[in-house]
């Protein structure tokens, strides 16, 4: 058993800001040479999230008014009323989604379906610069 961790730099382009990152992910495992496995992909902040999703110009766009249903942007957010940065919104769809994803690899593949793509969600009101940590754990 061996685990490799390697970050990644990510810019967003604020709130609403889909990236795909399932190249990076399967660059990642197969730079390791592990053939059978798991990865976990996490993003390092509390406005962000990684899940899987259809990365299509639909669900682009429905994703994000699906979490402003959920978790609208005009409502009050005791975060706010401390931190005075109209995020408490961010935070709260962040969390609801998760930092994290952990994936499963064999012969060095990521076991992802077809249409399924691994992405980090920007729920900032504005721009970043993300850092995510791919930890690859395997033999």
């Amino acid at each position: 058993m061996k685990i490799i961790t390697k970050d990644i730099a990510v810019s967003s382009e604020g709130e609403g800001d889909m990236i795909d990152l399932t190249t990076q992910t399967s660059k990642a495992i197969q730079e390791t040479k592990l053939q059978d496995g798991n990865v976990t992909i996490f993003v390092v902040g509390s406005t962000a999230a990684i899940s899987t999703i259809e990365f299509e110009p639909g669900l682009r766009s429905d994703f994000p008014k699906m979490l402003s249903r959920i978790v609208p942007k005009n409502i009050e957010y005791e975060h706010d009323k401390t931190w005075h940065d109209g995020n408490g919104h961010s935070h709260i769809r962040a969390s609801l989604v998760g930092p994290s994803l952990t994936i499963p690899f064999r012969n060095n593949t990521l076991l992802l379906g077809m249409w399924q793509q691994i992405v980090l969600l920007e729920m900032d009101t504005r721009k970043r610069e993300r850092k995510v940590i791919m930890q690859v754990v395997g033999e």
